[in-house]
């Protein structure tokens, strides 16, 4: 059986470098410490390290230990791509101000945008995500959390990262697939004042749907990204199988 514990010490790492507690520059516990802490053993330590790396949140540096590093800063927000884990280092590498975070029932237009039920009712959170290297918010960001993990919002004003991790560990269930769709939109007069750009300008749209293992959706993202500010790009790789006679 695949032992999977490496996965949960690598999402509470990342939770903790989220939301500060080992800030830029700051060392990592050393693995033993790791060991100890999470009753796994040296292996299992090593590859959520392993994980942190490829997510570009930590590096590895001999006798200095596993430093976290800084997101790469550049005049337009990149976002690669390439698994679900990828989606956790998007919201790690940036901060999010929250300014609503109530309990709507969904109307015809919210439902033509994330392809909710109308009428049924969910967990919204509104705000904007930033980075310290722009003065302009990358993006506004709406939540819709399914009502059954609603408590998760009494822990966010305190968070700063992706709150799909919290609904796994809060409620003990797993996020197996996100889907996502990507279209242009017309910024209106509201978010471009919560963007602060003008009125009418193209943005990005992405939705991203959450569905647990149990077929449940759990939470739907709207991420709102003025056009100008936003580049997305995928790695593919081609799937190789034994060859044949």
């Amino acid at each position: 059986m695949t032992d999977h514990r490496y996965l949960k010490v690598a999402r509470v790492l990342r939770k903790e470098i989220a939301d500060g507690v080992y800030p830029i520059g700051s060392q990592l516990p050393t693995e033993h410490e790791l060991c100890e802490r999470f009753t796994v053993s040296r292996y299992t330590v090593r590859e959520a390290l392993r994980r942190l790396r490829e997510d570009n949140l930590v590096v590895s540096r001999p006798r200095a230990g596993t430093v976290v590093i800084p997101r790469t800063a550049t005049n337009c927000y990149a976002h690669d791509v390439v698994s679900i884990d990828d989606l956790v280092a998007f919201a790690a590498g940036s901060t999010f101000e929250i300014d609503a975070n109530t309990m709507i029932t969904i109307d015809d237009d919210t439902a033509a945008r994330t392809g909710l039920p109308t009428g049924s009712g969910w967990l919204t959170v509104r705000g904007n995500r930033r980075t310290e290297s722009q003065a302009a918010p990358i993006c506004r960001t709406e939540y819709y959390i399914n009502r059954t993990f609603a408590g998760v919002g009494r822990l966010l004003q305190r968070h700063s990262g992706p709150i799909f991790p919290l609904i796994e560990d809060m409620f003990g269930v797993s996020v197996v697939e996100v889907r996502q769709h990507i279209r242009a939109v017309i910024i209106t007069e509201e978010l471009a004042e919560k963007l602060a750009v003008d009125p009418g300008a193209a943005a990005l749209q992405m939705q991203r749907t959450y569905t647990t293992s149990e077929g449940e959706i759990a939470q739907v993202t709207v991420n709102t990204h003025a056009g100008d500010d936003y580049r997305y790009s995928m790695t593919l790789h081609r799937v190789t199988g034994p060859s044949g006679p």
